[in-house]
């Protein structure tokens, strides 16, 4: 079903959009990718084949994280993990919710994991999906997208893209490339790949600050444990974040958290939550009411 009610909330001077629907706990989906990518542009409609079955069960929420989507580019030039993890924290306070549910995918999947750690008041369940952001191990996404058409972020190259994260590219329809193509021909997301990108903030700035921070959660981790009951749920035909990833996940979190699982789909790539939405919304949802 197509999420077309956009909302819109300032967020500390961010302008941010985002969608709600449904009633119940409050569940708030988080999708992946970051801002100023070449190669696709990722924003709250990646969860369209979720979004309305989930609202019979829950209030959800999903929105454009900091710097993608139609959200405003970050402040000062903070191009930084971090500041999308406080940015989440800040949409979701801002909202007045509590006790929340999160589910994230790639590295949506760090950040509900991050937030989890950093805002446990806030915080009730966290699942993690296929993200090689957070898990032990390298992602192979420069390997598989090494030979991603031009121009970049055109029509074909995000088509061609999301059909190398999948198993089977059926998921893959004109809504949720229009919403792609949109986001790539704003004029803030084109700053911000070009400050990414052609002023090396990608280099200098965000990955070695998402390098040292993902090091830091698992010490975290490993010390302290994550305090909340957590899902894990992978594709197991993923060919960017290998189900090893996966497992090796489930090895650092379960060693201190009983309350943790780990969900395998089959025939399901990257977007295991597209690719199989009946499933993974039976997972999410049997996962949040056993609780």
């Amino acid at each position: 079903m197509p999420m077309t009610d956009a909302k819109w909330v300032d967020v500390d001077g961010i302008r941010t959009r985002y969608f709600e629907a449904g009633s119940g706990p409050p569940l708030v989906l988080v999708y992946g990718g970051n801002f100023g990518s070449d190669e696709a542009a990722s924003s709250a409609i990646v969860w369209n084949r979720n979004f309305d079955v989930l609202a019979r069960h829950f209030h959800v929420v999903a929105f454009d994280k900091l710097g993608q989507g139609h959200t405003d580019n970050p402040a000062n030039d903070d191009y930084t993990m971090n500041a999308v993890v406080q940015h989440a924290n800040a949409f979701i306070r801002t909202l007045g919710l509590s006790d929340v549910h999160l589910a994230g995918h790639s590295r949506g999947g760090y950040l509900v994991c991050r937030l989890t750690l950093e805002q446990p008041d806030l915080v009730a369940s966290c699942t993690i999906v296929d993200s090689n952001t957070c898990a032990p191990g390298r992602g192979l996404n420069d390997v598989v997208h090494a030979g991603a058409p031009r121009p970049r972020l055109g029509r074909e190259c995000q088509k061609w893209v999301y059909e190398h994260y999948s198993y089977s590219p059926h998921h893959i329809d004109d809504a949720f490339l229009d919403a792609a193509v949109e986001v790539a021909n704003l004029p803030k997301f084109r700053e911000s790949v070009r400050k990414m990108e052609d002023e090396g903030l990608k280099t200098k700035m965000f990955l070695p600050g998402l390098a040292k921070d993902k090091s830091e959660m698992f010490a975290w981790i490993r010390d302290r444990g994550m305090g909340k009951p957590t899902q894990i749920v992978w594709g197991r035909n993923d060919p960017t974040a290998p189900l090893e990833q996966g497992y090796a996940l489930f090895d650092l979190i379960a060693a201190t958290e009983p309350r943790c699982q780990l969900q395998i789909i089959n025939r399901a790539g990257h977007h295991s939550f597209r690719e199989q939405p009946e499933i993974f919304n039976e997972m999410l949802r049997g996962f949040i009411q056993a609780l």
